[in-house]
């Protein structure tokens, strides 16, 4: 391996401790080697970004291992050229394992070149990141909610879900509150409290309401719904505080929503994780493809390609992209038709993955081009390419059957 950079260094980032190995020397000679262990607290930390300054070392590389490298990321940051390198790239190999040959392998990877650096967004966008995160934890949490009062209304034999069918809209709520106080509920009563096309089911929701509610099924349901209550103000105090922080990327936002299937809250967390310059951080949309964990892997041996499952990646950017495919999956419209095109020969899931990298190459194209999303005609009605294919793809299933066919085109008289 031919080195490239005559000093770098190599952190094996852990809980307590940081093991750096700073290798220093001409290109063509072996270089020396100087190893020191420190610790993770702000006063180490900063022990060792002195260290780094002295040997004059400013390409650093660690693994991201969990948040751990985060706060030395926060120190070496400003004086340091940093490499936040994938575990799964740097494996060492099997019975080396120990935190200083960790260290020295690290930076023998980084002096050759050989160690691809993560994305690491900018502070702004890893604040964001955070924000869009756990508002998305915190709209998981209010649907197990919502699914444990439906739970409850079960086992106290209402039936309301029978004939409302939002139980968490005006009318629910208000025939849940009523549920909660230990009212008893007449057709006139009822009619007084819900809304729309609920009026005519009142005769229908007093059958609904007539179970057998115990004073623990209110303070259960009390207990979630109050809650529940708290979650939605959370959700909505982050959204505002999302949207402040996007103010200046409305334009990309746009574009973004403007993809079928991608709605505006779900348009911010693709942003928080992508970044605005997208196209500048990935040489191309297969890379952002990769990196999100929506391309298919590669096994292939003796010319014979297998199965294989795709890679690992962002874990969110990848699940907000396959909620917008299946939003798609009946439309129709261009990702709709690949949808059901892969469907028909893969299955549903394979085909929501395949149409979810669709949706990240397009929009990779338009923050690339800052071009809006067009819905092109031949797209929907097929153009010649699409009839070559179709029909060499009949032309096989009849070959593999043992018959020959000859092709005439028919003119029009």
């Amino acid at each position: 391996m031919d080195a490239i950079r005559e000093c770098c260094a190599g952190l094996d980032v852990h809980q307590e401790t940081v093991v750096a190995c700073v290798l220093k020397g001409r290109l063509d000679r072996k270089p020396v080697q100087t190893i020191e262990t420190f610790g993770t607290t702000t006063k180490e930390l900063l022990r060792l970004q002195n260290f780094l300054i002295a040997h004059e070392c400013k390409d650093v590389v660690m693994e991201s291992t969990g948040v751990l490298w985060k706060p030395v990321w926060n120190i070496l940051e400003p004086s340091c050229n940093l490499v936040v390198a994938n575990p799964r790239r740097v494996k060492n190999l099997p019975g080396r394992k120990t935190d200083m040959k960790d260290a020295q392998w690290l930076a023998k990877l980084h002096r050759c070149g050989l160690i691809p650096a993560s994305m690491i967004p900018e502070e702004k966008f890893r604040d964001l990141r955070d924000l869009t995160r756990y508002r998305r934890k915190l709209i998981q949490a209010a649907s197990s909610e919502k699914n444990r009062i439906h739970k409850i209304l079960q086992d106290a034999n209402i039936k309301l879900t029978t004939y409302v069918s939002d139980l968490f809209g005006v009318s629910g709520r208000a025939l849940l509150q009523k549920l909660m106080d230990g009212e008893v509920l007449n057709e006139e009563e009822i009619k007084k409290v819900v809304k729309t096309k609920l009026i005519p089911k009142a005769g229908q929701l007093v059958e609904a309401l007539n179970g057998k509610v115990r004073l623990h099924h209110r303070e259960m349901i009390t207990s979630h719904s109050e809650h529940l209550a708290f979650l939605e103000n959370q959700i909505e105090r982050l959204g505002i505080k999302i949207e402040m922080m996007l103010d200046e990327y409305k334009e990309t936002i746009e574009r973004i929503d403007s993809v079928p299937g991608i709605e505006r809250n779900t348009a911010m967390e693709i942003l928080a994780e992508i970044g605005p310059n997208a196209a500048d951080l990935f040489p191309s949309d297969a890379h952002l493809a990769a990196w999100a964990g929506l391309s298919p892997g590669n096994s292939e041996s003796a010319g014979k390609s297998r199965k294989s499952k795709t890679v690992k990646g962002n874990k969110y950017i990848k699940s907000a992209l396959c909620q917008s495919a299946w939003a798609n999956s009946r439309s129709n419209n261009r990702i709709g038709i690949h949808f059901r095109r892969i469907r028909k020969r893969r299955g549903d899931k394979k085909a929501n993955v395949a149409t979810a990298h669709l949706l990240l190459r397009i929009l990779f194209a338009l923050i690339r081009d800052q071009t809006m999303y067009e819905e092109k005609k031949d797209m929907l009605t097929g153009g010649s390419m699409s009839e070559e294919k179709m029909l060499a793809g009949y032309l096989m299933q009849i070959q593999k059957l043992g018959y020959q066919v000859q092709l005439n085109k028919e003119t029009a008289s």
